[in-house]
């Protein structure tokens, strides 16, 4: 089966699973133009995105997140979008209008309690309660 494979934010980590489990599969990541106005991302914070993408392989655009994907598949006859599951909820959205299958690879940390998705500080107040136990503690 053909395949495309989108990478968001939320995982640009050289060993992020879905790169590891499709590695024949064209990878594309798109800064959002709308979300990055909305947020106002600063430029260190698009510098440090960028960087991060410069080590993987992908191909990246900007412009509309449905659009670009959607017609990077198209170019590669893909039949099947896939990317990194992610409990955020503008991905999601734009993953479910794609009709995107979710990767579940080995989550970071399981959270005892839900986190502030919008600033990695509130995330990480929650995370690093668990992140640093031994793995059997886990």
């Amino acid at each position: 089966m053909k395949r495309v494979l989108w990478l968001h934010d939320e995982a640009l980590g050289p060993e992020t699973s879905a790169l590891l489990a499709y590695p024949e599969a064209p990878a594309i990541f798109v800064f959002d133009e709308a979300w990055m106005a909305e947020e106002g991302l600063s430029l260190k914070r698009v510098v440090f995105i960028y960087e991060c993408l410069l080590d993987l392989p992908v191909e990246i655009f900007r412009g509309d997140v449905t659009d670009e994907v959607r017609a990077f598949a198209d170019r590669h006859e893909a039949e099947e979008i896939v990317a990194p599951a992610t409990p955020h909820p503008r991905l999601r959205q734009q993953g479910d209008a794609l009709g995107v299958r979710w990767h579940d690879g080995e989550p970071f940390v399981e959270l005892q309690r839900r986190a502030d998705l919008k600033r990695f500080s509130r995330y990480w107040r929650v995370a690093k309660k668990t992140v640093f136990l031994p793995t059997a503690h886990r």
